[in-house]
């Protein structure tokens, strides 16, 4: 009997003990992320980033993977509407981790509109896959050291990292590569697959809002070759079943005021500083007028962000400067 205990009772106590120390390390490293956030790969950049935001000062919150960080300047949103915004955004963002984003935003942060960029619902998983993936991002979200892990490498050696300058998410962007390839946006009533891990985990997300009283909607971003009226066929009817908003910019590009030989980053995937400005501008307009959200610029709580756009001013200036030289050199 003694040695049926010792059986059960060793393993039990291993594994509190290694929890106790996956707990505690994880809080070291994410403290230590939050006041070197230089020393955070850039793919992690705008989480870490996120948590160093004073308590309840982010009024919309938009996630999403590249589509979503190339397309919303909050400092723009900020200069034109005084709407405090934060771009969750990341590479190749899976829609597990959008949850678990918006997850871990929701400990420090209230805001009153969530946007997710919809380019990552069509990035396909099959069951195996997507339950393999949800297991490593819950893990992920747990116990951030393994996300973290490589702060902590840079830390003790002393890696100058380099990391890209993010401005509340948003990464300045001065490349021009022309999209050459005529009208995408052709319509049709065939729509395009969502899997079933992803409709669940989008159902998630929806119940995660509705639970916290935050009004979601969703975009797709003006992108040629991510978009189709396949897609947006198939946003719309979830959108409709949800009862959500949904605006598909592929179809403003004209109201946009996009013009592909300049406004492309990479020939038709991403929008550069030129492109996004014109998107920040229009979304800016479109959250005032849709969630009747209210200028924050007068406030005191506010004051590092009217800092803050001084210096995002002057980055911009130099990074539309930059981009229109290439645009002419090209012409």
């Amino acid at each position: 009997m003694q040695d049926f205990r010792k059986k059960i009772v060793r393993p039990v106590v291993f594994c509190a003990i290694l929890l106790c120390l996956l707990m505690a390390a994880s809080a070291v490293m994410s403290a230590l992320a939050r006041t070197n956030t230089d020393l955070v790969q850039n793919r992690n950049k705008s989480m870490v980033e996120l948590e160093n935001e004073p308590a309840d000062t982010i009024d919309v919150l938009v996630i999403g993977d590249s589509e979503s960080y190339t397309t919303v300047s909050p400092m723009e949103i900020w200069d034109k509407e005084g709407i405090p915004s934060y771009v969750g955004g990341q590479t190749g963002q899976k829609i597990q981790e959008s949850y678990y984003m918006l997850k871990k935003a929701l400990k420090t942060q209230k805001p009153k509109v969530v946007a997710i960029e919809t380019n990552m619902i069509f990035r396909s998983q099959s069951a195996v896959r997507g339950i393999k993936e949800t297991l490593v991002q819950t893990m992920l979200y747990y116990f951030p050291v393994f996300r973290l892990h490589n702060s902590w490498k840079a830390w003790v050696t002393g890696e100058d990292k380099r990391s890209q300058t993010f401005y509340k998410g948003f990464v300045l962007r001065d490349v021009v590569e022309a999209y050459t390839g005529g009208s995408y946006m052709k319509k049709t009533a065939k729509t395009e697959r969502m899997s079933r891990i992803t409709r669940f985990m989008m159902d998630q997300i929806v119940s995660l809002c509705r639970k916290n009283n935050i009004q979601l909607f969703l975009y797709s971003a003006p992108s040629p070759k991510n978009y189709s009226f396949r897609k947006h066929n198939t946003m719309e009817a979830y959108a409709r079943e949800n009862g959500l908003k949904y605006l598909d910019l592929n179809l403003k590009i004209k109201e946009l005021g996009i013009n592909w030989s300049e406004d492309s980053l990479d020939k038709g995937d991403h929008l550069n500083i030129l492109g996004a400005v014109k998107v920040s501008d229009y979304l800016g307009r479109y959250l005032k007028k849709e969630y009747h959200l209210k200028s924050r610029k007068s406030e005191s709580t506010y004051r590092s962000w009217n800092e803050s756009l001084i210096q995002y001013r002057e980055a911009a200036q130099n990074a539309e400067k930059q981009a229109k030289k290439k645009v002419k050199a090209g012409s």
